[in-house]
Order: C-alpha cells, then sequence, then structure tokens
C-alpha cells in the first residue's frame, strides 16, 4: 500500500521566497509492519548477504558474557503488549494477567547473559537503489545495507553503524541463516522487521539553520497567527502552522532531505577521509509522527493517533536515546568514504 502525506498547509516559498532555493528533496521511507525478505527495501528485515562473506560482530563487545536484554524475550513482551492493546476490555481491568506481567517484566530486566564471541551487529536497514530515487551509491553498486552494534557506544551510547554498500546481481549464494544476538542492550536498538512504502517529499532547512533574518522573520509570522487566533478568539490551535513542525523537515525515517536539527544548533560535519563536506544519507527514527508533527501524519493513516504501543507511527519499535532520531551523513565527493552519526 502506498503512504501519501497531505499537501502542506501552505507554499512556505510564497510568503518567504529565499527559502525557494534551499528546498531538498528527501524519500520518507514509511516503514510498516510485515514480512520483508531479502529481495525487499526494509528497516529490520533480512538482508541479501554473500554466504561466502563472514557477518560482522562488534569487536568492543565480545564474550564471553554481557549485562543485557535477552532479544527473543524482547520480542515476545512486544507481541503480548500488542495483543493486550489490541484485545477488548472493560474500563478500570487491567492491560494485563498476572502471566503476561511476569513475562513483560522480566524482559525488561537486565541480567548477566552469556555470549560467545563478537556480539553479531544487527540488521536495521536494507535499501535498493531501484526502490529510493536519488540513493547514494558508489559507481556499480545498488544496495545499501545498515547494521548496528545492540549496544551504545561512546559519551551519547549510541549504536555503533556500519554501511555496506553492494551489487545485488553480484550476491549469487546468499547467506541463510544470519547471527542473532544473544544479549543487547537496549530493547530500542532491536528493530521489528518493516517493510518501506517510499514517498518524495520537499524539505526546507529546520529553523535552526537558517539565516538569522529570515529565521527572525519566521518567528515574526508565526507570532502573528498566534495573536490574530487570540484576537479572534478563535478556538482551533490546529489552524496554526508552525514553520519548524508543519512545513521544514519532515519526521520520521528518511532518506536525503536536510538535517532535523532539534536541541542542539548545527556544528559542522566532514568527512573522516578526505575533510570534505558531507551530505545527509538517512535518518533514523523510532517515530513516523507525534502529536507535534501530526500534519505529517500520512493520509491512508489518519484514523490512528500514534500514541499506542503499536501502530504505524511506531512499526519499528526503534528508540535512540530519549525519542530522538540517529542521522548518518555521507561524504558528497564519494559516498564510499567513511560515514558521519548524529543524534538530534
Amino acid at each position: 500500500m502506498t503512504r501519501t502525506t497531505p499537501a502542506r498547509p501552505l507554499d512556505i516559498t510564497g510568503l518567504f521566497p529565499e527559502l525557494a532555493p534551499l528546498a531538498r528533496t528527501a524519500v520518507r521511507l514509511h516503514p510498516r509492519a510485515g514480512a520483508p525478505t531479502a529481495a525487499d527495501s526494509s528497516i529490520g528485515g533480512p538482508l541479501l548477504w554473500p554466504a561466502a562473506e563472514p557477518w560482522p560482530g562488534c569487536p568492543e563487545h565480545t564474550g564471553p558474557w554481557h549485562r543485557g536484554l535477552d532479544p527473543v524475550g524482547v520480542r515476545r513482551r512486544r507481541r503480548i503488549l500488542a495483543e493486550a492493546w489490541a484485545r477488548p476490555r472493560a474500563e478500570g481491568a487491567e492491560l494485563l494477567t498476572e502471566e503476561e506481567r511476569a513475562i513483560v517484566d522480566r524482559a525488561t530486566e537486565k541480567s548477566r547473559i552469556p555470549q560467545d564471541g563478537p556480539v553479531p551487529l544487527v540488521p536495521v536497514a536494507q535499501l535498493y537503489a531501484a526502490d529510493i530515487p536519488g540513493l547514494p551509491c558508489p559507481e556499480g553498486a545498488d544496495l545499501l545495507q545498515v547494521l548496528w552494534c545492540p549496544f551504545g557506544h561512546g559519551p551519547d551510547q549510541l549504536p555503533s553503524t556500519e554501511l555496506r554498500r553492494r551489487t545485488a546481481a553480484d550476491v549469487v549464494t546468499p547467506l541463510g541463516d544470519v547471527p542473532q544476538p544473544s544479549v543487547i542492550g537496549d530493547d530500542g536498538f532491536l528493530p521489528e522487521p518493516c517493510v518501506l512504502h517510499p514517498e518524495q517529499v520537499t524539505e526546507y532547512p529546520a529553523p535552526h539553520e537558517l539565516p538569522r533574518q529570515l529565521a527572525e522573520r519566521i518567528d515574526a509570522w508565526e507570532e502573528g497567527q498566534a495573536e490574530e487566533a487570540e484576537e479572534t478568539e478563535a478556538d482551533d490551535v490546529a489552524a496554526e502552522i508552525s514553520y519548524q513542525y508543519d512545513l521544514a523537515v519532515a519526521p520520521g525515517s528518511k532518506v536525503g532531505g536536510h538535517a532535523p536539527w532539534s536541541f542542539s544548533d548545527p556544528f559542522p560535519m566532514s568527512c573522516p577521509e578526505c575533510a570534505g563536506p558531507v551530505r545527509p544519507l538517512l535518518t533514523l527514527d523510532g517515530t513516523e509522527w507525534d502529536g507535534g508533527s501530526a500534519s505529517w501524519r500520512p493520509v491512508e493513516d489518519a484514523g490512528y493517533g500514534g500514541h499506542h504501543f503499536l501502530g504505524p507511527a511506531r512499526d519499528t519499535q526503534l528508540e535512540i536515546g530519549r525519542s530522538y532520531s540517529l542521522q548518518l551523513y555521507v561524504c558528497r565527493a564519494s559516498p564510499g568514504h567513511p560515514h558521519v552519526q548524529n543524534m538530534q
């Protein structure tokens, strides 16, 4: 099924023509729960992996054990909660049975779990160039694969990502069973299998990246809306349009577009190999939309509020930090150079 972003509330370039040359095309991935195969673009699905190529592990997380969560228990907990939210229950009735509650509680408690050798990396995303318009790939490659360690790394405790680019036709003998980690550090680093419904949209820079005078003019325009609503005693606050949340950067997982700067001001990033400029490659976000960005909710999902445990807004079950997003950037000169990652 396709996913269609509603038309933006207005053409912001009509009010601020300076934004027109700053427009970029992004591809919203619209991940939805499903059963993708290795032949599909997906988040959390199987990867088209050569049988002769060793599956990567994290050198910083090797055996014989780690303190963490059992991924089998994590997935079982998700199934139980999804089923519980879906079934009818009387007002005031408990969401879970005592048995279900015990399983759910156990799955959230970290314990010492054996791990033989390095922790296998977890498949996060697979993107075929044929499905994703403008996907940056080195010459001859048509497939991008993203894996990460399911433990936090560095001061921000982010998953350490690895990119693999390959030519799909070269994978004559694909790998069958993929090595699975016996322990993970964070349940938000274990994506559920989702099929993708790519859609191109137009984005403009986040307010943090705009020239100061332009940002101030947009602020004044937004304040003018609020004052007009107050003067007319309008009750429909949805009539007020936010540049940041309604017109600038699309929420959710996407390829390309603009960076979703939020809690920090933009800072310079460069290619680790050539020191050249980088551009956004992929944004991984656990939420397709929320209350602040509801105008981006696809038309086909209009009946969902997006606040349940599972549903189209949360199908991947990813969670980065405190519900932030993880962006991967690649070198503008050569997408084969090492990538850069950032959380916003």
